[in-house]
């Protein structure tokens, strides 16, 4: 092999990975952050760099360990042990405490779960069976962290939050809809004291606000190493040189209708809106092949039996429960109006998908903004109310994002706690499915793009970045120079 391209394949110590992200502000505190929220994925990504947990999930599936060095539990995994890493410092140079996971993990664990210190580490009781123990200390906001009480907490991760500079409101030339938008940076050095080893590069610089066509241009004229795209962007990234990344579906699009649909003909009418729906055209036109059908709550990669449930459309059949409906209820006189997040134009497209497919079954829809709604036209349907809502998988247990969802509807407590078994909790999410609620859609995907001079990056399918892994090939002149000598302890 010759020289330079051995030279070439060799992971590099220094330089700054420039990532631009489309969220316009981040949140670094995981006890503030929403489960099912939009900007979740932002704020675990950025989190990553600053924060540990006790196990990781690796690509292949194996559970890694971190912070946790070992861990058990009792037969009826009741009962669980973890023994601590030791020597593990944060970022101002303290010791990693048995009481500081504790305290971490105690605001985060859900109900029945209570944590304790022990000698080797740290004891978790769980009234029920937690088998998906590990699921859930391996994702969603279950960092390891001491909360100051002002600024972002912290931790004991691969990287420090050195500065964030707030820019000026700046024009979207991207030919998105011309709206300005505040730019704010967020800068993360190298923790040259990490338990892990320092990671190769030497900063992570992070441009918050970033529309995508805007990141995509930004890619192509090397001014950026790693941007977010969308569904349209991503599709002409990949005709080019770069690099693209596709997650597993990470965001359900749904109907929620509001709680009360125990009536026979507001279930009517539901059913008949949910038949009428092509999902699978507007996974492959509308979405352009990017997203997948939507038939229950769960991902089939998170539930293992998604593909149970059944997505086709039956318009004869939708048509057929319109027919029983009388005349108010087959929405003749006033249009079910559903509602759509303001700004959000991939809503919007959803939305009027539906409103169009469920107008074939006699079902006339009402796509509305939020607010946009004047105090002079008030509804008399408000029973029938629908809203267009996202919802954004955080968690790799699939109970636990159940639960989540359940809340999310307005239902907390109204079932019996969501069943660990995956037979037990196939048929707790089809009962759940059956009042029509929430209307699953479509679910998609992530995507993001990197420059090629990027190395070693492998993201997980469930939406993990680790950025602390990547190293730059050297040859650009921004980052000339800037070739550093591993710190003691660094990765080899």
């Amino acid at each position: 092999m010759p020289a330079a391209l051995f030279a070439a394949a060799r992971p590099q110590y220094g330089g700054v990975l420039r990532v631009e992200l489309r969220a316009a502000a981040v949140n670094l505190n995981p006890a503030k952050w929403k489960s099912g929220s939009p900007d979740f994925a932002s704020n675990e990504r950025l989190a990553e760099l600053l924060f540990d947990r006790l196990v990781a999930l690796d690509n292949y599936g194996r559970y890694q360990p971190q912070l946790a060095t070992e861990w058990s539990h009792d037969a009826g995994a009741k009962r669980w042990r973890f023994t601590l890493r030791q020597g593990v410092k944060f970022s101002d140079g303290t010791t990693l405490t048995a009481s500081d996971v504790a305290a971490a993990l105690e605001t985060q664990l859900p109900r029945g779960m209570q944590v304790s210190t022990t000698a080797e580490g740290i004891s978790i009781q769980s009234a029920a069976p937690a088998g998906d123990l590990l699921e859930l200390l391996a994702s969603g906001p279950y960092f390891i962290y001491k909360d100051r009480g002002h600024g972002p907490p912290r931790g004991t991760g691969p990287f420090v939050l050195e500065s964030v500079l707030a820019g000026a409101r700046e024009p979207d030339k991207s030919g998105g809809d011309g709206a300005a938008s505040p730019i704010e940076r967020l800068r993360f050095r190298a923790n040259e004291n990490c338990w892990s080893g320092r990671p190769y590069v030497d900063a992570i610089e992070v441009t918050l606000g970033v529309a995508p066509a805007r990141a995509l241009l930004d890619l192509q004229l090397g001014k950026t190493d790693l941007g977010e795209l969308s569904v349209d962007t991503v599709k002409r990234a990949q005709q080019t040189s770069l690099l693209c990344w596709t997650s597993a579906p990470l965001t359900l699009y749904a109907l929620k209708f509001s709680a009360d649909g125990k009536p026979e003909q507001e279930q009517r009418l539901r059913k008949a809106v949910s038949l009428s729906v092509d999902r699978e055209a507007m996974a492959r036109v509308l979405l352009q092949k990017q997203a997948q059908a939507a038939a229950s709550f769960l991902p089939q990669w998170l539930s293992g039996y998604a593909f149970l449930f059944d997505a086709e459309r039956d318009l004869e059949r939708a048509k057929e429960l319109r027919g029983k409906l009388p005349p108010n209820r087959a929405v003749r006189t006033e249009p079910l109006r559903v509602t759509v997040d303001t700004g959000d134009e991939l809503s919007k497209l959803i939305a009027e998908r539906v409103a169009v497919d469920t107008r074939a079954a006699g079902l006339m829809l009402q796509t509305v903004r939020a607010g946009a709604r004047a105090a002079s036209e008030p509804s008399t349907r408000t029973d029938s109310e629908a809203q267009l809502v996202a919802w954004r998988y955080t968690s790799l247990s699939a109970r636990d994002e159940l639960e989540s969802l359940a809340s999310s509807v307005g239902r907390p407590g109204a079932e019996p706690a969501v069943p660990a078994e995956a037979d037990a909790r196939y048929a707790w999410e089809k009962r759940m499915m059956e009042e029509r609620t929430l209307l699953p859609l479509v679910a998609l995907p992530d995507f993001a793009a990197v420059d090629g001079r990027v190395r070693n990056w492998s993201p997980s399918t469930w939406g993990e970045w680790r950025l602390a892994d990547v190293w730059i090939e050297p040859g650009d002149a921004a980052n000339a120079g800037r070739t550093a000598k591993p710190a003691a302890g660094a990765k080899p």
